[in-house]
């Protein structure tokens, strides 16, 4: 029985998130418990392509990530649920397996699209969290 679910989401995507977050919601009124829902603003990957940017660029761009998180979990998420938003900044399935140890979550719940020639060669953010996680994963085939 999990109390603690971590959601990631996609902001950009609602493929990467409708159909989790129901069943985020279903699990959560079934068992009660928290939800956590992350969502993660990727960094320059390397440090010579910041210096192209703005010198706060970064620091809006985490603000504005914000805002827009905690207006997706007011449209999306019901008010009965105790619902946590966190913003994220780095490696996307880095951040998503930290954020689920910190929090110490039971459930990691994310969606998943289906694959495509490309994922089986680099790999999908959602099957480097199962892989390395160390929390459940329910995977939702969007």
């Amino acid at each position: 029985m999990s109390k603690r679910l971590l959601l990631p989401i996609d902001l950009a995507d609602e493929k990467s998130w409708k159909m989790a977050l129901d069943i985020a919601l279903e699990q959560l009124r079934l068992h009660g418990g928290e939800l956590h829902v992350v969502s993660v603003l990727p960094d320059f990957g390397m440090a010579m392509v910041g210096g192209y940017f703005q010198k706060d660029f970064e620091k809006k761009a985490l603000h504005n990530f914000s805002e827009a998180l905690r207006n997706w979990v007011s449209d999306h998420v019901p008010d009965d649920i105790d619902v946590h938003p966190h913003i994220l900044h780095g490696s996307i399935y880095d951040e998503i397996l930290r954020a689920a140890d910190k929090l110490d979550v039971d459930l990691i719940v994310i969606g998943s699209h289906r694959p495509e020639l490309k994922d089986y060669l680099l790999g999908p953010n959602a099957a480097r969290v199962v892989r390395h996680a160390r929390q459940s994963v329910y995977v939702v085939r969007n």
